[in-house]
């Protein structure tokens, strides 16, 4: 019966695209999380940016209106 069993192979081929796609969901999820970490750091640089500028901008603004 153990004989039978270790020489059956139907199953094997489902077991292998399980974990095939089981492989494929892992990567995925890696991918996610590291372009997640990206996004977000250009995303903080950018909002950094817009803010100093609006902020030069705003005194620039300020500072010619002081004449009216």
């Amino acid at each position: 019966m153990l004989e039978k069993f270790l020489q059956e192979e139907k199953g094997q081929g489902a077991i292998e695209y399980i974990m095939l796609a089981g492989g494929i969901i892992v990567a995925a999820i890696i991918i996610f999380v590291i372009y997640k970490q990206a996004a977000a750091g250009a995303g903080a640089k950018m909002n950094a940016s817009i803010n100093a500028t609006a902020n030069v901008e705003s005194a620039a603004i300020s500072s010619s209106l002081k004449g009216f």
